[in-house]
């Protein structure tokens, strides 16, 4: 058994500190008015810096406290198929959406969260929400919804997160079992964790755009009122796509030995 080590959770603590300092330190330029978009740009920078350096403190902490912690190591397959998924992340929301205008800001119809949803029934909640959380970072930060990169980290990341959750420890669709009991645990763990981006996403957009950002209450309203549509025909098209999508790859990635093996 390797020694555990306690080098994530320091490297995390350090680089949330970082990403706080940072944040603080430039928040009022941020959102002053008529700030340029690149103070806007380093801010959300910073903050997406103390969303990493949480998530990798509490993977530290993950290896410090459960059992035979640090035996396997992540197999190449795995990042490949992450990174695939990012960028197909990426690509659905930079190409495939339609911007609608709220005041100062806006909101989209897009495909982005089908692939992170799927790449959450594969690959399992922590990889699928990581690609899900860096493609679509960078695809906001590069088409003008830079100032919305934080939130979008956060809320892609639990999206994962919880699908994976309900697909691989409740339902452990990756194990063999009836087509049927698959096909009903990627629809539910689709349905929890588009459900929950349904209720966190202009919810959370709201106070994120009023408190952090200072954007005006009416605009901010506005912005969720619309933006609850907008993540509700998204989480629709998702739902069907990502299960449908999962149903066909998953004999397919098992035939060619590329299936990934969830414990």
């Amino acid at each position: 058994m390797k020694q555990k080590n306690p080098v994530r959770l320091i490297a995390g603590v350090l680089l949330a500190a970082a990403g706080a300092v940072g944040s603080v330190m430039t928040r009022a330029a941020a959102i002053a008015e008529g700030a340029s978009d690149g103070s806007k740009a380093v801010f959300a920078l910073f903050l997406i810096t103390v969303l990493l350096g949480i998530v990798l403190a509490f993977l530290g902490v993950r290896d410090l406290t459960r059992p035979g912690s640090g035996e396997k190591q992540t197999d190449t397959k795995t990042l490949a198929l992450a990174a695939m998924f990012a960028a197909l992340c990426y690509i659905g929301f930079s190409f495939f959406k339609i911007d609608i205008p709220v005041g100062t800001e806006k909101t989209a119809f897009h495909l982005g969260n089908v692939f992170c949803v799927l790449g959450a029934l594969l690959l399992g909640g922590m990889w699928g929400g990581m690609a899900g959380a860096v493609g679509m970072t960078i695809a906001d930060l590069t088409t003008g919804y830079l100032t919305s990169a934080p939130k979008t980290f956060l809320l892609k990341l639990c999206i994962g997160l919880i699908v994976g959750l309900v697909a691989h420890k409740i339902f452990r669709i990756s194990r063999e079992q009836p087509g049927k009991r698959v096909l009903a645990g990627a629809a539910v763990a689709s349905l929890a964790g588009m459900a929950f981006n349904v209720v966190a996403d202009p919810l959370v957009g709201y106070f994120y755009k009023m408190w952090i950002l200072g954007i005006p209450q009416e605009i901010a309203n506005a912005w969720a009122k619309i933006g609850a549509v907008t993540t509700l025909v998204n989480a629709v098209v998702a739902v069907v796509a990502a299960t449908v999508f999962y149903m066909a790859l998953r004999p397919a990635l098992k035939h060619a030995r590329l299936f990934p093996a969830m414990r």
